[in-house]
C-alpha cells in the first residue's frame, strides 16, 4: 500500500486524537464518584433498612403500650365499680363481702402489674423512637453527601463530555484528509492492537510495541519508497517515517 508522506502524517494526527478519545472514556469511567457514589448508595440502603426495622419497633410498641393502657382502663373501672359496691352497702352477705374486697385486692394487683408493663413498653417505645429520630438523621445526611458528589460527578461528565465531543468532531475532520485505504487499515489494526494502529518510528523504535528494530528491518525501510506504508516487524503497526527516525 502506498499513501503520500503528508497523508501518514495525518494518520499520527488521527491515532493521537483517538488516544485522547480512549483517555477521555477511561477518565470518564473511573472518575472517584463513581466508587462515592456506590459506597454512599450502600450505605444509604443499609441505613435505610434499619431505619424501617426501627419505625417498625416503634409502632409495634405504640399498638402494645395502647393494648396495656386499654387493660389498665378496664381493670380501674372494674375495681372502681367493685369498691361502689362495697361502699354502697348493697352486699351484706359475709362471705360477699369478703369475695368483693378479695376481688378488689387481686384487681388492685393486676393493675399495678400491667401499669408496671406499661411502663417497660414505653421505655422501649422511647428508645425506638430515639433509634428513628437518629436513624433519620443519618439518612438526611449520606443523602445529602450523594446529592454533592453527584453534582460533582454530573459536571465532572459534562466536562469530559464536551472535551469528547470536541476531540472527535476534530478527528472526523482530520480523517476525511486521510485516504479510505489507509484509514481502513489503521482502523482495523487499532481494533487488534489495543487501540493503536499507527505509530511513529522514532530514534530506530517504534513507539507502538517500543521495540528497536532489527538492522535488516531498518534497511528494508530505507529502501522503501517514500510514499511506502510501512509496518512494523514486532508488532505489525502502521509505522510513519519522520525526520525523528533514525534512518
Amino acid at each position: 500500500m502506498n499513501a503520500a508522506p503528508a497523508d501518514q502524517i495525518r494518520l499520527l494526527d488521527v491515532q493521537d486524537l483517538d488516544v485522547r478519545l480512549q483517555q477521555l472514556a477511561h477518565k470518564r469511567k473511573s472518575l472517584p464518584e463513581h466508587a462515592e457514589l456506590e459506597s454512599l448508595n450502600r450505605d444509604l440502603t443499609q441505613l435505610r433498612d434499619l431505619l424501617v426495622a426501627a419505625q417498625t419497633e416503634e409502632s409495634d410498641c405504640a399498638r402494645e403500650q395502647a393494648k396495656a393502657e386499654q387493660d389498665v382502663d378496664q381493670v380501674r373501672r372494674r375495681a372502681a365499680r367493685d369498691q361502689q359496691r362495697l361502699d354502697s352497702g348493697a352486699v351484706s352477705s359475709p362471705k360477699d363481702l369478703e369475695n368483693l374486697q378479695h376481688e378488689i385486692a387481686s384487681l388492685a394487683k393486676r393493675q399495678g402489674d400491667l401499669e408496671d408493663i406499661v411502663l417497660e413498653v414505653m421505655e422501649r417505645r422511647e428508645s425506638a423512637q430515639q433509634r428513628v429520630a437518629e436513624l433519620t438523621e443519618r439518612v438526611a445526611s449520606v443523602q445529602s453527601r450523594i446529592d454533592d458528589v453527584t453534582a460533582r460527578r454530573d459536571s465532572a461528565l459534562e466536562e469530559i463530555d464536551g472535551e469528547a465531543a470536541s476531540v472527535t468532531k476534530e478527528r472526523e475532520v482530520v480523517a476525511a484528509s486521510v485516504p479510505a485505504d489507509l484509514l481502513k487499515l489503521y482502523e482495523k489494526l487499532r481494533e487488534q492492537q489495543g487501540g493503536i494502529g499507527a505509530a511513529k518510528l522514532q530514534a530506530r523504535t517504534c513507539q507502538g510495541c517500543r521495540q528497536e528494530l532489527a538492522i535488516t528491518e531498518l534497511n528494508e525501510i530505507r529502501q522503501a519508497a517514500p510514499d511506502a506504508v510501512v509496518r512494523c516487524e514486532n508488532c505489525r503497526r502502521i509505522l510513519v517515517r519522520t525526520a525523528e527516525s533514525g534512518l
